[in-house]
Protein backbone atom coordinates (compact mmCIF):
# COMPACT_ATOMS: atom_id res chain seq x y z
CA UNK A 1 0.00 0.00 0.00
CA UNK A 2 1.55 3.16 -0.94
CA UNK A 3 -1.22 5.62 0.52
CA UNK A 4 -0.46 6.66 4.62
CA UNK A 5 -3.65 5.85 6.10
CA UNK A 6 -3.07 7.34 9.90
CA UNK A 7 -5.50 7.35 12.69
CA UNK A 8 -4.90 9.71 15.49
CA UNK A 9 -6.79 9.26 18.84
CA UNK A 10 -7.15 12.13 21.14
CA UNK A 11 -7.22 11.75 24.88
CA UNK A 12 -7.59 13.83 27.98
CA UNK A 13 -4.81 13.02 30.32
CA UNK A 14 -6.52 15.22 33.08
CA UNK A 15 -9.11 12.37 33.12
CA UNK A 16 -7.18 9.97 32.83
CA UNK A 17 -8.49 8.09 29.85
CA UNK A 18 -5.10 6.43 28.50
CA UNK A 19 -6.60 3.18 29.19
CA UNK A 20 -9.21 3.56 26.92
CA UNK A 21 -7.24 5.08 24.04
CA UNK A 22 -4.78 2.61 24.27
CA UNK A 23 -7.41 -0.53 23.96
CA UNK A 24 -9.43 1.33 20.84
CA UNK A 25 -6.07 1.81 19.62
CA UNK A 26 -5.58 -1.83 20.07
CA UNK A 27 -8.83 -2.85 18.94
CA UNK A 28 -8.30 -0.49 15.72
CA UNK A 29 -4.64 -2.38 15.12
CA UNK A 30 -5.76 -5.68 14.97
CA UNK A 31 -8.75 -4.79 12.42
CA UNK A 32 -6.63 -3.05 10.15
CA UNK A 33 -3.37 -4.48 10.33
CA UNK A 34 -2.85 -4.41 6.43
CA UNK A 35 -4.57 -1.36 5.86
CA UNK A 36 -3.27 1.24 8.37
CA UNK A 37 0.36 2.80 8.19
CA UNK A 38 0.05 4.56 11.63
CA UNK A 39 -1.47 4.71 14.47
CA UNK A 40 -0.97 7.69 17.24
CA UNK A 41 -1.81 8.20 20.54
CA UNK A 42 -2.37 11.79 21.10
CA UNK A 43 -2.41 13.71 24.97
CA UNK A 44 -4.51 16.15 25.66
CA UNK A 45 -7.23 18.08 28.19
CA UNK A 46 -10.31 19.40 29.17
CA UNK A 47 -12.24 16.03 28.47
CA UNK A 48 -11.12 15.29 24.75
CA UNK A 49 -11.18 12.01 23.22
CA UNK A 50 -11.57 12.16 19.62
CA UNK A 51 -10.89 9.77 16.74
CA UNK A 52 -9.38 11.53 13.48
CA UNK A 53 -8.37 9.63 9.79
CA UNK A 54 -5.97 11.13 7.76
CA UNK A 55 -7.07 14.45 9.99
CA UNK A 56 -10.73 14.18 9.58
CA UNK A 57 -12.73 14.23 12.87
CA UNK A 58 -14.38 10.11 13.09
CA UNK A 59 -15.58 10.29 16.34
CA UNK A 60 -16.01 13.44 19.12
CA UNK A 61 -16.89 12.42 22.60
CA UNK A 62 -17.95 16.00 22.92
CA UNK A 63 -21.10 15.49 20.45
CA UNK A 64 -21.39 11.53 19.83
CA UNK A 65 -20.53 10.47 23.67
CA UNK A 66 -18.06 7.60 24.08
CA UNK A 67 -18.37 5.44 20.91
CA UNK A 68 -18.32 0.99 20.71
CA UNK A 69 -15.31 -0.10 19.34
CA UNK A 70 -17.43 -1.52 16.30
CA UNK A 71 -19.12 2.02 15.84
CA UNK A 72 -14.95 4.17 14.96
CA UNK A 73 -14.42 0.65 13.57
CA UNK A 74 -16.99 1.43 10.37
CA UNK A 75 -15.98 5.07 10.48
CA UNK A 76 -12.21 3.99 10.17
CA UNK A 77 -13.68 0.88 7.70
CA UNK A 78 -15.19 3.65 5.50
CA UNK A 79 -12.41 5.58 5.23
CA UNK A 80 -9.57 3.36 4.62
CA UNK A 81 -10.89 -0.01 3.75
CA UNK A 82 -14.18 0.70 2.43
CA UNK A 83 -16.24 -2.88 1.50
CA UNK A 84 -13.92 -4.62 3.98
CA UNK A 85 -16.20 -6.90 6.36
CA UNK A 86 -16.09 -6.41 9.71
CA UNK A 87 -17.17 -9.94 10.62
CA UNK A 88 -20.01 -10.21 13.15
CA UNK A 89 -19.38 -6.22 13.67
CA UNK A 90 -21.08 -5.71 10.91
CA UNK A 91 -24.31 -6.69 11.95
Amino acid sequence: MTDVQRVEIEYCTQCRWLPRAAWLAQELLTTFESELTELALRPGTGGVFAVRVNGEVVWDRREQGFPEPTAVKRAVRDRVAPGKSLGHSDT
